[in-house]
């Protein structure tokens, strides 16, 4: 469900004093029956187990696939656009007590980079020609007492170009690519216990 941005930005995370550089795009919350507090490594640890984008519905996968298509024939992708080439590491802004903390695994076939990783809070980034970009995803109690997972996505346009792409792809996000993550991650979610996914970390309430 797609969140107002106040959602985020009222929130004490961490990652405020890592991105004033950036605006807030998007955010989304999903459904987690009866999670509690202690429940965030589970349910990231849900969501690896799930896959990534080729585990989704044919149409968020067919748009995963043309814009990776698209990234190739027109150089949007290449390692000089990306962290550490065009733009510093959000990393390079940690702050000691958050740079020392395990920072999460990374996935060859993921191209979103772990920057931290806490009990309630962690952030990937990714950069190419068009954007840099922040997935920051939190631990909140919501409405009916249960534990919630929030997205955030925070962006850094790369001039006009990247601009005018952020709005291009406004639409594909919020009507197939959102609603295809809550799917998974909902579902991961539930199906944790099966799958073998929480594996001790966190609890369930």
């Amino acid at each position: 469900m797609s969140l107002p941005k106040t959602a985020h930005t009222s929130h004490p995370w961490r990652i405020h004093a890592l991105t004033s550089d950036f605006s807030v795009e998007d955010v989304w919350s999903f459904r987690t029956p009866g999670a509690g507090p202690d429940d965030f490594p589970a349910m990231l640890a849900a969501m690896r187990a799930a896959g990534g984008p080729v585990q989704q519905a044919w149409p968020a996968r067919f748009l995963f696939a043309v814009r990776w298509k698209l990234g190739a024939l027109l150089g949007w992708d290449r390692p000089s656009a990306g962290v550490g080439e065009r733009v510093a590491s959000l990393r390079d802004r940690l702050p000691a007590d958050v740079r020392d903390a395990p920072r999460g695994p990374d996935n060859e076939n993921m191209p979103l980079r772990a920057v931290y990783e806490l009990d309630m809070e962690s952030a990937r980034e990714l950069a190419n020609r068009t954007v840099h970009t922040v997935m920051h995803l939190g631990w909140v109690q919501g409405a009916n007492g249960d534990h919630e997972l929030r997205m955030a996505v925070l962006v850094k346009p790369n001039g006009w170009f990247g601009r005018l792409y952020m709005a291009a792809i406004a639409p594909f996000r919020h009507l197939i690519v959102y609603p295809a993550l809550t799917r998974q991650w909902e579902r991961a979610w539930l199906d944790r216990d099966h799958a073998g996914a929480a594996g001790g970390e966190g609890t369930s309430r």
